[in-house]
């Protein structure tokens, strides 16, 4: 069985060795990231505890905490957001392409969304935790677990949640978007799921900063996060975040999941800038 992880044709760029210059805007930098990832901790953890003891499951206000976040959390990094089109309102799901652990600010920043990740992602080193903190749903990527996917979605979509997925099952070098696996849409297609259940394909490109590599944002293969979050701190010069939201779809509008994939997926190609410029 091939690893799931994509390594792509080329290698990923080396480091670029930090002068002091850069240490000094990574420490800065880091240390305000830090101190809003803390601040947003002491705020939400009281809230989501709240939320539980009045609304159980329902999330009213915890959810506009981690927007805020992930807004100081880039503005923090230096990085300018641009969106085109508007997100979707009200209960749905949104697919997206993955090209950093970036993404989750960006994508979190104008719109709430609850993650769906594989569950490998619940026991990662950092990552984890504040997956868990900002209400992750971890599942197993498996066709054969639909049922009990499409189950666990009803629910989550019944409380006005927000679901968003990256299909792609693994992260890229930001250059492309990798085929869309399918396994997950079956479960908006499967029985018990309402009739007016839309899903939203949403493009996220990151632009380089002047004169670095195209796929500086992009995390992917083996890279170590420490280095890559080091480097995007350490940066002169920050780039910018694009993301589109295209014209949200009915599930039931599809014959089979298959064909649902399909068109999300072109809908994200059709919205990824670096695909424009070569076309």
């Amino acid at each position: 069985m091939s690893s799931p992880t994509w390594f792509g044709p080329d290698p990923a760029p080396d480091p670029v060795p930090l002068r002091a210059a850069g240490w000094i805007r990574a420490g800065l930098r880091g240390t305000l990231l830090l101190l809003v990832l803390l601040a947003g901790i002491l705020v939400k953890l009281p809230l989501r505890g709240l939320e539980w003891l009045i609304w159980r499951r329902r999330r009213p206000f915890s959810p506009r905490v981690s927007q805020a976040i992930c807004r100081m959390g880039l503005r923090a990094l230096g990085i300018r957001l641009q969106m085109r089109g508007r997100p979707l309102r009200g209960p749905g799901a949104m697919v997206a392409n993955h090209g950093s652990w970036l993404d989750i600010l960006a994508l979190n920043a104008r719109c709430s969304v609850c993650f769906v990740a594989k569950s490998e992602v619940r026991d990662w080193p950092g990552i984890g935790a504040l997956a868990r903190l900002a209400g992750t749903l971890f599942i197993a990527r498996d066709r054969r677990a639909a049922p009990d996917q499409a189950r666990i979605f009803g629910e989550r979509l019944a409380l006005g949640h927000r679901l968003l997925f990256f299909p792609e099952g693994t992260s890229s070098d930001g250059l492309r978007v990798l085929p869309f696996k399918t396994s997950l849409f079956a479960a908006f297609l499967a029985e018990g799921v309402p009739a007016d259940m839309r899903l939203q394909a949403v493009t996220v490109t990151w632009h380089a900063p002047r004169g670095a590599d195209p796929r500086f944002y992009a995390w992917w293969g083996d890279m170590a996060l420490g280095p890559h979050l080091l480097q995007v701190l350490s940066a002169r010069r920050q780039g910018r975040v694009e993301v589109t939201y295209h014209r949200p779809v009915l599930a039931s509008a599809f014959s089979d999941r298959k064909a649902l994939a399909a068109f999300l997926e072109a809908q994200v190609r059709d919205g990824h800038a670096p695909l424009r410029g070569r076309r």
